[in-house]
């Protein structure tokens, strides 16, 4: 059987205290079960879902990112999750995946939440990114992005999409709604961490950290507890179910015009 055992952590987070998140994120780390091969932590979780980029953003060489390097490094395990980035002048919402071996993926939120300003705090990005761990293929993506399917449709090129978010209890049917959907029309895994309790905003989340299989079925459900969630998916079954099931042959071909 061809596996994948993701580590997922939905936890509060301290407001525009990078410091105190990396403690209270490395005591989460100390919990991971043995076998796990990527570990998830939220959107923004360094900061909390903030508009004051200029203010939280760090480099990818600075404490953030490299704290995110090491604990792979020694745990041996993918650690992803996003966080605020100043390149060249500019301030990203970047998703970073650090991998056990050294190598970083990023991809660069697309989809600025507009209704609390980001689009004017920060740039988006414009690729997708896929990784690979033991032939298992991630495509991530972050928040508001799962309102947007066409960007992420399934080409043939994932196994599971990997959402990170700071998603509102006001939105909490949506959310659950468009995981499921996610999931079925991909025909892919759809593996959701999000947060808990009330940020420096005073913006509450409810929390709901799941994972649906390419059937729309629910294989995890976090609810609203703090903790560490374990989940192994099974890529045969998978495999399986795309070959007996092809609806991905009758996908519409489009081209993708990129929005500057």
């Amino acid at each position: 059987m061809s596996t994948l055992k993701f580590a997922l952590i939905q936890s509060e987070t301290h407001w525009h205290d990078a410091a105190a998140n990396r403690a209270l994120f490395d005591e989460w780390l100390t919990k991971i079960s043995p076998g796990v091969q990527v570990v998830v932590l939220p959107e923004m979780w360094s900061t909390g879902f903030t508009m004051a980029s200029a203010e939280v953003a760090e480099s990818m060489q600075g404490p953030t990112v490299s704290f995110m390097r090491e604990r792979a490094r020694n745990l041996g395990v993918v650690v992803a999750g996003s966080v605020v980035i100043e390149e060249a002048g500019a301030y990203f919402n970047r998703f970073v995946w650090a991998g056990p071996a050294g190598e970083v993926g990023i991809y660069d939120k697309r989809h600025l939440f507009r209704m609390a300003g980001e689009h004017e705090h920060y740039t988006a990005g414009t690729g997708r990114l896929v990784v690979d761990v033991a032939g298992v293929r991630t495509c991530p993506m972050v928040c508001y992005d799962l309102r947007f399917p066409v960007f992420f449709r399934n080409r043939g090129d994932y196994d599971v999409l990997l959402v990170v978010a700071n998603w509102p209890a006001a939105r909490q049917t949506a959310w659950d709604a468009l995981l499921r959907a996610r999931a079925i029309e991909n025909q892919a895994y759809v593996v959701a961490v999000n947060r808990i309790g009330t940020d420096g905003a005073g913006v509450a989340y409810a929390g709901g950290t799941s994972v649906y299989d390419y059937l729309g079925e629910n294989r995890l459900a976090a609810g609203n507890e703090r903790g560490v969630f374990t989940v192994e998916l099974d890529m045969d079954a998978l495999r399986a179910h795309r070959t007996q099931f092809p609806a991905w042959q009758d996908a519409d071909e489009f081209e993708l015009k990129i929005r500057s």
